[in-house]
């Protein structure tokens, strides 16, 4: 399937505090966008595939949606596998057109949790702690504590992730929060839950984001103007909970990525630009490890080398990731991704061909890659 599906269009809302929208408006602004980009009319849409909102559960989301688009798909219907279900519905949308399942798809995600069910997502996220289940940040923490204590990871390898990203959201107009960050400021930030730090730690968003896929034969015969060809896709997961996990310094990222750096007949060495899910700053750093962008245990050295600056080795989150550019999880850098291989984004890598994405859900249970080319 190498380079078989392209994403033709893409399309997002503002990201920030949008009061007053529901998930079912920013979805459609971010799908009209998308479709718009792709130059493709909505009735020639017969996919859709859509990750609920986060924040707040509701049985049919996808079909509901489907009505509020005023589409009828063949095929589509809700995912969930946290902030990986992005990606991955990518994956499985490429397939249902190859399959012949269906011609032109889109893939979409919105969420308020910022303005509209902030009680909702905090319960989603860990802050209504219930017997058995371990708090998002704390399980983030747990993990951060045991590569630092296995491998000698320092909290100022980790603040390296967070003055980058916000360096790059800060060039960004697209961007939350346009706010730089030094390294001394990130000392500073207070504590959330040790060893992490408040700017080790996503944003809270409104928004909507939202991509269409179709076939590479379909974008030639209709005259698409800058299709992106998907190289590879894969996906990862554990049922391990946080505790019981027999290693806490590898994740199912590195499934993930083998099977897609495999599907795209590349290597680590061969990508040029990587946007990486950056919910917390050891997800980034731990992602680098198992993609193998740097051996395992180095993840800390690496990032406070200058490797992830946008002039480093290997510049990641351009647009500023979750941690500067929106917390929304995982979509928009997909669309970061699509920008660097047309050469249009804010933060453009000269010369870049091939772009890796992560996306990752819950505490690093899930995980999911995309490789893009020209």
């Amino acid at each position: 399937m190498r380079g078989e599906v392209v994403i033709a269009g893409i399309g997002q809302t503002a990201f920030g505090k949008l009061p007053g929208r529901s998930t079912y408006s920013l979805n459609a602004e971010a799908v009209r966008h998308a479709l718009a980009d792709a130059g493709i009319a909505k009735d020639r849409v017969d996919g859709l595939f859509v990750k609920f909102p986060t924040s707040r559960f509701e049985f049919m989301y996808g079909q509901k949606l489907a009505e509020h688009l005023g589409i009828v798909p063949r095929i589509g219907g809700v995912w969930d596998q946290g902030g990986a279900a992005n990606a991955s519905l990518v994956g499985y949308a490429a397939m249902a057109i190859a399959a012949g399942q269906c011609e032109v798809a889109v893939v979409t995600f919105a969420d308020n949790p910022k303005s509209g069910t902030r009680q909702a997502y905090d319960k989603a996220w860990g802050n209504d702690e219930i017997f058995g289940w371990f708090g998002i940040p704390a399980g983030y923490a747990m993990i951060a504590q045991r590569h630092m204590g296995q491998f000698g990871t320092t909290p100022e390898q980790l603040g390296a992730i967070s003055v980058v990203c916000r360096a790059n959201g800060a060039t960004n107009p697209r961007a939350q929060l346009r706010k730089p960050l030094t390294l001394d400021a990130y000392m500073d930030s207070p504590m959330v839950v040790e060893p992490l730090r408040r700017d080790d730690c996503c944003l809270v968003s409104d928004g909507g984001a939202a991509v269409v896929l179709t076939s590479a034969d379909f974008a030639r015969r209709e005259g698409i103007s800058a299709p992106v060809p998907i190289l590879g896709f894969g996906q990862g997961q554990t049922s391990w909970e946080v505790a019981l996990r027999p290693d806490l310094t590898t994740t199912a990222a590195k499934a993930s990525a083998q099977t897609a750096f495999a599907m795209a007949a590349l290597t680590p060495r061969e990508i040029d630009v990587a946007q990486i899910y950056d919910c917390f700053t050891i997800t980034a750093l731990m992602s680098l490890e198992d993609y193998g962008f740097c051996p395992r245990g180095q993840g800390g050295a690496f990032c406070a080398s200058g490797a992830i600056a946008l002039d480093g080795d290997l510049p990641i989150n351009t647009a500023g990731g979750l941690l500067s550019e929106t917390g929304m999880p995982g979509l928009q850098l997909i669309l970061e991704g699509v920008r660097q291989m047309r050469g249009t984004a804010a933060n453009q890598i000269s010369g870049a061909r091939t772009c890796a994405i992560s996306n990752q859900g819950g505490v690093m249970h899930t995980h999911s890659t995309l490789i893009l080319g020209q």
